[in-house]
């Protein structure tokens, strides 16, 4: 096991990390220029030898649930190779999240005309924020949605004139 001063020395060998220095004597290590909002390569490191290398974003390093690895018994070369891995996935853009797909919902027309068995004649008619079915002048039915009415027209075997 390396000791905390050789420990140190390793870490502080990486140019592009900088140390901050927190409680208990213990002390992190930043990766500012970071593509990522984790920034903290080293974390905790303490002065009895213990400590943690963040590799959450390293494939085929395990790691605790919050992505880090208890460097305790690790050799200089292995401690060298995590802190160098985890700097590089750090450095490395995120992909970029897809735009949501949104269904391109057709806008329904205002007014329809649906043709039925023995070619009964209905019109889908949107008023007052309801969708009125009339046969003629006579209210057949009323509905919340567009889509209900076209579930229902058919349903009842009428098709879009």
């Amino acid at each position: 096991m390396l000791s905390f001063e050789q420990k140190l020395a390793v870490i502080e060998s990486f140019p592009e990390l900088q140390r901050k220095d927190v409680s208990l004597g213990r002390t992190n290590f930043h990766y500012e220029e970071s593509a990522h909002e984790k920034k903290s390569v080293v974390h905790h490191l303490h002065p009895n030898g213990n400590g943690y290398v963040f590799a959450g974003l390293v494939p085929g390093i395990a790691t605790d649930d919050k992505g880090l690895v208890n460097i305790r018994d690790y050799s200089e070369d292995e401690l060298r190779s995590l802190i160098a891995k985890s700097i590089s996935a750090l450095a490395i853009a995120p992909p970029e999240k897809p735009e949501s797909k949104k269904k391109k919902k057709r806008k329904p027309p205002q007014e329809e005309r649906w043709i039925g068995p023995d070619n009964a004649v209905l019109t889908l008619l949107f008023e007052e924020d309801l969708w009125y079915l009339y046969a003629d002048l006579n209210l057949e039915s009323a509905f919340e949605t567009y889509e209900e009415a076209e579930i229902y027209l058919q349903e009842e075997q009428f098709t879009r004139a």
